[in-house]
């Protein structure tokens, strides 16, 4: 295991100085009443502030752009975008299935090897996709809409939508500052995926029981914050102890935005393996669509350097993405193959992993944790916590 970085530690201990600062005359005990100890509560406010500052991304010129945000809804539900005119990309991004499609496996025209990533929050992700295979929203939503598998579309018939559609015609240049009449083909397409990429940075989620425990105990309210139920202390208390889960699951998103072997077979039929993030890497540098190329709306694609320092290597193969865990009672199935049913599946997985299964070069934080029936209640209560129930 890599050692705790020095500004962690440094970052922790000043947690821990605010914390006691907080507490300061109000008396000994109002820290008891807690389940957790210091530490634990400076690694859980880690986990915020939440709702996340709105930012755009530089390597889209329409990002935060009102009008393209509504085209970008628009064309998101139009099933005139696949090959049948039956798909759309709310068909596997369905809003009231947690923007997934509640299945284990993804299937547009074709069934595919994963499952589908929901979109909450998905304009906070450094990679896009379970292998990373973009590096940004709008390269991301371009997949789709050409792969063959799922909506199979042309890009001359992305052109004819919008040019003989006199509405988005006009949505269209009132967004791009010209007519779609005088755009390439494929650069419509760009287009098209840049102002979904807007809509779709629009699709954030709500403060939770955890987001307001969290701010409890950045204030020292323990008022507020024993109003947290003790079984999501609890398991708030092994999420960032003896489970480790924060290393990899860190942040107010709840996610590292990297890749790891987590145990879950890459083995998608007879003689036939998902390479994961290995694979992943090449698609993205041979990508015209990533942040290198002459798509990127960002002055000398200056966005492009984590692009330009990604390398390709055997530790990445059959690593998949660090997933947030932000609204995941909504996101069911789990894991890139959608072999999880539930969220105790997936603490029995974690409890009872077989390291076996673990690619040699894959993640050493791993180990059996080996929970009791309370103990895995307990975690989760914590990742319930971690949803807005409203959205239900």
């Amino acid at each position: 295991m890599n050692p705790i970085p020095t500004i962690f530690i440094g970052c922790t201990a000043l947690i821990l100085a605010l914390w006691d600062g907080a507490f300061a005359g109000q008396g000994p005990d109002n820290r008891s009443k807690l389940l957790l100890n210091d530490l634990e509560i400076a690694k859980i406010i880690r986990h915020g502030p939440w709702p996340p500052i709105r930012q755009t991304d530089p390597s889209n010129r329409v990002s935060g752009n009102e009008a393209a945000v509504a085209l970008g809804e628009r064309l998101f539900f139009d099933t005139r975008l696949s090959a049948n005119g039956q798909i759309a990309c709310s068909t596997c991004h369905n809003p009231k299935l947690g923007w997934t499609d509640g299945k284990a496996r993804a299937g547009g025209l074709e069934r595919l090897d994963r499952n589908t990533q929901s979109l909450f929050n998905v304009s906070g992700n450094r990679w896009f996709g379970w292998a990373g295979h973009n590096d940004s929203l709008w390269a991301q939503s371009i997949g789709p809409i050409l792969d063959e598998r799922e909506m199979g579309v042309t890009p001359d018939r992305v052109a004819a939508i919008l040019r003989n559609d006199p509405d988005l015609k006009r949505r269209y240049s009132d967004v791009f500052g010209t007519s779609p009449d005088l755009r390439k083909p494929m650069d419509l397409v760009v287009d098209v995926a840049k102002s979904m990429a807007a809509f779709q940075e629009t699709i954030v989620t709500g403060r939770t029981s955890f987001d307001m425990f969290r701010d409890a105990l950045v204030r020292g309210d323990t008022k507020a914050a024993q109003n947290y139920p003790q079984s999501a202390q609890r398991g708030a208390a092994l999420f960032v102890g003896r489970g480790q889960c924060n290393l990899c699951h860190i942040g107010a998103r709840f996610t590292n935005d990297e890749f790891d072997d987590a145990g879950v077979p890459y083995f998608t039929g007879p003689g036939r393996v998902d390479r994961g993030r290995f694979k992943g890497i090449q698609q993205l540098k041979s990508s015209p669509f990533n942040q290198l190329g002459r798509y990127n709306d960002a002055p000398e694609r200056a966005t492009g350097w984590p692009t330009r320092q990604v390398a390709q290597n055997h530790r990445t193969f059959g690593q998949f993405k660090v997933p947030s865990l932000r609204q995941l009672t909504d996101t069911a199935p789990y894991m890139h193959n959608g072999s999880l049913l539930t969220l105790r599946d997936v603490i029995d997985h974690y409890s009872n992993i077989d390291l076996d299964r673990i690619h040699s070069d894959g993640a050493l934080i791993l180990r059996p944790l080996n929970l009791t029936e309370q103990e895995s209640k307990d975690l989760v209560a914590f990742l319930r916590s971690l949803s807005t129930p409203e959205l239900k």
